[in-house]
């Protein structure tokens, strides 16, 4: 069984993962790990307050996203960081990105360079990597 064969700036070669799982979504996880410590969605919803079950709900089918404050009371009440859930929050920081963009303009050409590319968000995460790795002391 082999890895899909994408096309990259360096030509075809296999889609591979990396350490992060970047497929598994925030509310896959919440719910994977509401279900380790064997709540309801109703037990859930209560314990985290003002919030529905159904809302609960949405947020694990990806229908929604929990701001910040909540996405705090579903860690507490999953006993795991909140830094761990906010990693699977996959959803583009578009303010931020348009605030960066307007304090440099280059970064606005970067981006545009990268959407033209045809780089796959592998190659992305590996070329970040390296430079962070780089910046380290």
């Amino acid at each position: 069984m082999g890895f899909p064969q994408r096309k990259c700036l360096t030509g075809y070669r296999p889609h591979c993962k990396l350490t992060v799982d970047m497929s598994k979504s925030l509310g896959t996880r919440i719910r994977e790990i509401r279900e380790e410590r064997d709540l309801s969605l109703r037990e859930f919803a209560k314990k985290i307050d003002d919030i529905s079950p159904a809302h609960v709900s949405d947020i694990e089918l990806g229908r929604r996203f929990p701001s910040d404050d909540l996405l705090v009371k579903i860690a507490r009440v999953l006993n795991v960081s909140f830094t761990e859930l906010k990693k699977l929050d996959l959803r583009p920081p578009v303010e931020e990105l348009k605030k960066l963009v307007q304090s440099n303009p280059v970064y606005g050409m970067a981006l545009r360079k990268l959407a033209d590319k045809e780089i796959t968000p592998e190659e992305l995460l590996k070329l970040l990597t390296k430079a962070e790795h780089k910046h380290k002391p």
